[in-house]
């Protein structure tokens, strides 16, 4: 029973998930302190107020703190602007890098005589007839 429980903890997923949580939360926690300790209080030098918590809306004696929900709401768009730009555009960026893959073998070359597109194979032009330079001058198999 202590066999298979050390296979499944000591298995690439269960570790990986475990750095994945653990990495998240420090991240997570970095990108709390940039909202509240950068953005917003820039949001605050510009329209005047950091703390929309206070707002709030009486209809028939309930108050609706629609403020909280404020702050919530742009705490969110900047942790998601925040998360978009500086980890998910970078990302992106490396990924496609590293997937690029080489181009295709040409299948034409241009004529040294008129410039004209032929097969790479080509042994003659087929526009200008000139007798190309460096072609194979194998003889294709009868069959």
């Amino acid at each position: 029973m202590l066999k298979g429980f050390k296979q499944f903890i000591l298995r690439g997923n269960v570790v990986d998930l475990a750095v994945g949580v653990v990495m998240g939360a420090a991240f997570g926690t970095v990108v709390t302190s940039v909202v509240k300790d950068l953005l917003t209080p820039l949001i605050a030098a510009i329209v005047g107020k950091p703390d929309f918590s206070a707002i709030a809306l009486e209809v028939r004696g309930s108050k609706l703190m629609f403020g909280n929900f404020l702050n919530a709401l742009i705490s969110f768009l900047l942790i998601a602007t925040a998360v978009y730009f500086f980890i998910v555009v970078p990302v992106n960026a490396i990924i496609s890098r590293a997937r690029r893959e080489p181009p295709p073998d040409p299948t034409t070359k241009k004529c040294p005589e008129c410039l004209s597109e032929i097969p790479i194979d080509a042994r003659r032009c087929a526009h200008c007839t000139s007798q190309l330079i460096g072609a194979s001058t194998a003889k294709p198999a009868l069959s």
